[in-house]
């Protein structure tokens, strides 16, 4: 793993970890355009619990697999109406979870949204990596490349 100035480099992919979820490996695009990160999410239905605004998900954590389906539940950050590339806006939910990059773990905030249609399962914006990581676009799995595993739900 690269770092300079105690920032670690990326490439435009990588392999990233959601633990709190039991996601060892799932590919994610490293965006700097984008402020907020995105999670691929369906099913999505809010609840309460002991007086905490929660909400449970699931999603396919690998690429072109719609077979494999792990369900979450996280506590709800926050509402916020985001505005997609393609300039739709929709109202998401936002959750906090720990992002593992290599031997790193930090919390970032993340959106809950429909990414069947898109090539990544998970989007990393700038937020999550604002004085952490910079971003090489010329390179790919400058952490690692992992082998796919299938995660049991």
């Amino acid at each position: 793993m690269q770092e300079t100035n105690g920032l670690i480099t990326l490439g435009w992919r990588e392999w990233v970890g959601l633990p709190e979820f039991g996601i060892r490996n799932i590919k994610a695009k490293i965006d700097t355009g984008a402020r907020t990160s995105a999670l691929h999410a369906f099913e999505v239905r809010a609840f309460h619990e002991g007086g905490t605004e929660r909400v449970e998900f699931r999603m396919h954590p690998v690429q072109k697999d719609n077979d494999t389906v792990v369900t979450c539940v996280a506590d709800v950050l926050d509402k916020r109406r985001v505005t997609d590339s393609g300039g739709h806006t929709e109202e998401r939910f936002v959750i906090q979870t720990d992002l593992v990059i290599g031997k790193r773990r930090w919390p970032i905030e993340v959106t809950l949204t429909a990414r069947d249609d898109m090539m990544f399962r998970m989007l990393i914006g700038r937020t999550a990596l604002h004085g952490r990581a910079v971003v090489d676009p010329q390179r790919s799995y400058v952490v690692g490349k992992k082998k796919v595993r299938k995660v049991k739900s």
